[in-house]
Formats: structure tokens, C-alpha cells, sequence
């Protein structure tokens, strides 16, 4: 199993999965009309297949008992029930997200729901596994929570000018980002007590998990859609073979940055392995802003507001970095 054996490569992994997790979006902006109940069936199942073809590969090398098959025989049940458990609230919380973007943005949504699950995460997964440096630790979430107010800000400035942004938008991403910070406790759970899992372990059964929910909630979502009129199935099977490829894609981005994250937290610890990979609505705003012109026509308020929730983002991500350290 390969495992990083120095915090400079945990860390560099652990800004992959910032890049992946704020990365991955972009594959249902470039999908044109189409619903996202429908792309998140193939999202799903991308995020659970490149988690097993990992699992095969990076999560065997060498083979031994931590080796994927060895470790699933040993592990506790219970640890393989509380990483599905995780990826089934993590789902419910990533279909709204979606939702939310196809709402107000990416510029927006990202910032809210992610900001919001960073806290509750970061707080949640120290309590069980309380490793690095609290001081540092606290002062990052701190910053965290300044960003996410600042992003509402941008908000309430968007609405003060000629664009406008929908409060349904915004309260499905708070929803989103109370239910995403519940997921990490679970991970950090199946991963740190008894017969624990690999970090490649942990995410094929987080993704099995999330698999499997999309046909209760996702199902659920078809027929009584947060935005619009419901969804038949058949429009799946009618969409096109590029949008079924988009969202392959978009899973397969994510569950990249996932494995490379739980991978980096076997080193660093998952508080902030977690709190690192987290700082991805800077890399969202990024594509939202100068890729999508999700702010195109923003007053000069809600355009500083933004700037100034970078930098706060940029200070979390540095000190729970260097909480590590300290």
C-alpha cells in the first residue's frame, strides 16, 4: 500500500485533493440544460470506480495485510459499516451542493456549504482523533468562518446591485454544508479505532455508500426536484454520451482527490488532512469567477468582499497547515 513518508508529499497531496474536490463542478457547467439529478447518476458511480481501481492498485502495492482485499478481511465491521454510513450523509449533502450550484454558482455556493462542513468537520474529527496543534488548528477555522461570512456578504451586496441572487439557493448550501461536516467524524471513526480501515479501504466503502444512496435520495430528488418540474428517468438514457462522459469525469476528479486526501491523512491526521483539502471553494471561486463570469457585471462591494474571502481562505489553509508543524 502506498502511503506518504513525509509531510512536504502528504501535503502536496493533500492540495491535489483541494484542486480535485474544487475542480470537479466544472464537469456540470459543461453540460448545457441538462438536470442535476441526472448527471449525479454518473457522478456517483465515477466516484466509486476510480476509488476501486485505486483500491487495486495504489491500495495493494506491495501487498501485506494492509494491502485493499487483506484489510477488508480484517477490519471491523463496524468501521466498514461507519464509511458507508459516512458516504451515504456525505451523498445527501453533495447532491444539494450541486443543487446549490445550479442555483447561485459556483462563486457562491462553494464558499457556504464547504466553509460551513470545514468548521463542523474539523471540529468534529480532532475531538476523535486530536492530533497537531489546537492553538493553530482553531485560529484556521477561525478564518474559515470569516471567509464563509464574507462570501455572505458578496451575497447580500449581489442583492443590493442589479444581479441577484435566490435565498433558496443560499439555504440549500447552508443544509449542504451542516450534513458534509457530519461525514468526516464517520471516516475519522472507521479509520483511527480497532481493526481500522486503509485509506483506501475507507473510500471504497464511503463511495459504495454514496452509490447507494443516490437510489433513495436522488430517486426521491427526480420526482420532487428542489428547482423545477420533476425528472422522468428516461432522460437519462435519452441524454447525450458526452454528458454521461462529463459526469463520469466529474466523479472520477473527485474521488481522485478523496483518495489522495484520506492517503495524506494516514501522516497528518484527518482534522487536517480534512481542513486542508477543504480549502477547495478557492479553487471554485476561481473557476467561477474568471472561467464561468459567474460576477460578471458585480458591483466593486461585492467584488471586494469576494477578494477578501480569498485571503481568508488562503490564512486557513496556511495555518491548519502549519498546525502540523506546531
Amino acid at each position: 500500500m502506498f502511503v506518504p513518508s513525509t509531510f512536504a508529499v502528504a501535503l502536496l497531496m493533500t492540495i491535489l485533493s483541494t484542486i480535485c474536490w474544487g475542480s470537479f463542478a466544472n464537469t456540470f457547467k459543461g453540460t448545457r440544460n441538462y438536470r442535476f439529478e441526472l448527471y449525479y447518476w454518473d457522478y456517483a458511480l465515477g466516484i466509486f470506480l476510480i476509488a476501486l481501481v485505486l483500491a487495486f492498485t495504489m491500495g495493494s502495492y506491495a501487498g501485506g495485510p494492509k494491502a485493499f482485499l487483506a484489510n477488508v478481511h480484517s477490519a471491523d465491521d463496524v468501521n466498514l459499516l461507519y464509511a458507508a454510513l459516512g458516504g451515504f450523509i456525505f451523498n445527501i449533502a453533495n447532491v444539494l451542493l450541486i443543487a446549490g450550484i445550479e442555483i447561485v454558482g459556483l462563486a457562491v455556493a462553494f464558499p457556504i456549504s464547504i466553509g460551513i462542513a470545514l468548521v463542523e468537520g474539523v471540529v468534529l474529527s480532532y475531538a476523535i482523533q486530536p492530533r497537531g496543534n489546537a492553538t493553530l488548528l482553531g485560529l484556521g477555522v477561525l478564518m474559515a468562518v470569516v471567509a464563509v461570512v464574507l462570501v455572505g456578504k458578496a451575497y447580500g451586496a449581489l442583492r443590493s446591485g442589479a444581479m441577484a441572487v435566490s435565498r433558496k439557493g443560499v439555504v440549500v448550501c447552508v443544509v449542504s454544508g451542516l450534513l458534509m461536516g457530519i461525514f468526516a467524524p464517520f471516516v475519522t471513526r472507521a479509520m483511527t479505532h480497532g481493526h481500522t480501515l486503509t485509506p483506501y479501504t475507507t473510500a471504497v466503502y464511503l463511495t459504495f455508500g454514496a452509490f447507494v444512496c443516490c437510489f433513495f435520495f436522488n430517486t426521491m430528488l427526480m420526482r420532487r426536484p428542489i428547482v423545477g418540474s420533476p425528472v422522468a428517468a428516461g432522460d437519462y438514457f435519452r441524454a447525450p454520451a458526452r454528458y454521461h462522459a462529463l459526469g463520469l469525469l466529474g466523479g472520477a476528479i473527485w474521488g481522485l482527490g478523496t483518495v489522495f486526501n484520506f492517503v495524506a491523512a494516514s501522516l497528518v491526521g484527518v482534522a487536517i488532512s480534512y481542513a486542508i483539502g477543504q480549502a477547495s471553494p478557492m479553487v471554485a471561486c476561481l473557476w467561477g469567477v474568471f472561467v464561468w463570469k459567474e460576477f460578471r457585471g458585480a458591483n466593486a462591494r461585492a467584488k471586494g468582499y469576494l477578494a477578501a474571502m480569498f485571503v481568508s481562505y488562503l490564512m486557513a489553509l496556511v495555518l491548519i497547515a502549519r498546525a502540523y508543524a506546531g
